[in-house]
């Protein structure tokens, strides 16, 4: 096998397979960014005198066609080749002879493998957060159009308030406000540089290391080398926490949806195409989709979780455990990303039905707005309690269903433009355009 560490004595095939068994699965993904990190430590590499101009030129033309044909053609490892790093290596040397050889100067496969994971993290929020704001302005457009709809609220699974369809979707909206903060707070942890610490320990060349931080678009980077080290794991670690923030809310809400959907409720409903049907019942119309959301959900928050196990005890340095951790956040975005897109399509073509409180199952549902209107005749709030409580028990209660909620948050005033402006605040604030100016430059270059 073509490894970067081999000496003289062969490992045991067991042993490879067992080591290296996920980086077959799981490298194809981080190829191209792998390339991106050598690109930007190529040029740095010349600046400080460790490769000639004309040996970094040659390196940087034939990464760029490694690059397009990975974006043409996808990224496989030959047999025999450990990894993504080993690969490239390996073709730039078939390509360039010795000066192929050239490119691992200054770094180690521990800060080449932390630039691969950061620029693909950071790829893939950016994914996120495009699905993320989609759905969020569907539930806004739908918070909007069904403002007037009114619904049960409930408490305790009990019968509570008034509420409406779009105080629902609009609740929903701003708590995706939340986790887009979460996630931009994540994102700053993964926007830093650690090229350059090697293996945790620096490196005795004349690194400049604030310069590829700039050619890969970085914000900042790791400065202590050690830490830089330690950020393997703990960065996933916060970045999944950000992903269960997010399937925490679709995994509610999915819970809402088949609660809803329940004809007991019979708030919603979705066309037949999206539902599904019984083996056996002829009536059934199930919502399948969303109880997969809801199951999705429930592992996405688990994620976390199976991240700190796997990383609880560990000291300084490097480990292999760290290894695994692909295994399980990398299929997570694309996971959650499906929730997503399902959600927002499923929202498109859900039924709200009109006119839920005019049964009179509902009458309960006022009794709060009576014992508010006569505070507003004056009379203390615990005595309208009182009075209001006693013909409820003695079958008197009389209602009447006008709402008059005013105030910031409530059903007449939904805010929903005070909601959409946290949320554009977030998504702006994410310096996509600046890195994508960086990757750009690194990769027209000549």
């Amino acid at each position: 096998m073509n490894k970067l560490w081999q000496k003289n004595i062969p490992v045991h095939e067991a042993v490879e397979r067992f080591t290296t068994a996920s980086d077959r699965q799981f490298d194809p993904l981080l190829a191209p960014f792998d390339i991106l990190g050598s690109l930007a430590h190529i040029r740095m590499l010349a600046a400080v005198g460790l490769l000639a101009e004309t040996e970094q030129k040659q390196l940087a033309t034939a990464l760029r066609e490694i690059y397009q044909r990975i974006a043409e053609k996808g990224f496989a490892l030959e047999p025999g080749v450990e990894d993504v790093h080993s690969q490239i290596e390996l073709w730039l040397t078939q390509k360039l002879g010795d000066i192929g050889k050239k490119i691992h100067s200054g770094r180690s496969r521990n800060d080449q493998v932390l630039v691969d994971i950061k620029l693909f993290l950071r790829a893939e929020i950016e994914s996120l957060v495009q699905a993320l704001h989609r759905f969020f302005q569907k539930l806004m457009q739908l918070s909007e159009q069904h403002r007037n709809d009114l619904m049960p609220g409930y408490t305790h699974l009990q019968l509570a308030m008034p509420s409406s369809f779009g105080l629902w979707f609009g609740a929903y909206a701003e708590s995706l406000v939340d986790d887009m903060r979460i996630l931009r707070a994540a994102f700053d942890v993964v926007n830093k540089n650690p090229l350059g610490s090697a293996a945790g320990y620096g490196s005795s060349f004349p690194l400049n290391r604030k310069m590829t931080t700039t050619l890969l678009g970085f914000d900042d980077l790791h400065y202590n080398v050690v830490y830089a080290q330690m950020s393997r794991g703990k960065t996933e670690k916060i970045v999944a926490q950000a992903l269960s923030n997010i399937a925490a809310t679709l995994g509610r809400m999915a819970m809402d949806v088949c609660l809803y959907m329940n004809p007991h409720f019979n708030f919603i409903r979705l066309p037949d195409e999206f539902t599904t049907g019984s083996s056996i019942m002829p009536h059934k119309k199930n919502p399948d989709v969303f109880e997969l959301i809801r199951a999705r959900c429930n592992q996405l928050q688990a994620l976390p979780y199976e991240i700190t196990l796997m990383t609880t005890n560990l000291p300084s340095g490097y480990h292999r455990d760290l290894q695994l951790i692909k295994e399980h956040l990398f299929p997570a975005f694309q996971l959650l990303k499906d929730c997503i897109q399902m959600s927002d399509l499923m929202f498109s073509h859900l039924e709200v039905r009109k006119n839920i409180l005019d049964d009179p199952q509902y009458k309960y549902l006022f009794s709060v707005e009576e014992v508010n209107r006569r505070v507003l005749q004056g009379i203390p709030f615990r005595d309208a309690y009182r009075q209001v409580a006693k013909e409820i028990e003695e079958g008197r209660f009389q209602y009447s269903g006008e709402l008059h909620h005013t105030h910031e948050g409530s059903i007449g005033n939904l805010c929903l433009d005070d909601i959409n402006r946290m949320m554009e605040t977030q998504v702006n604030s994410f310096p996509f355009e600046k890195i994508h100016r960086a990757l750009d430059q690194l990769l027209a270059e000549a």
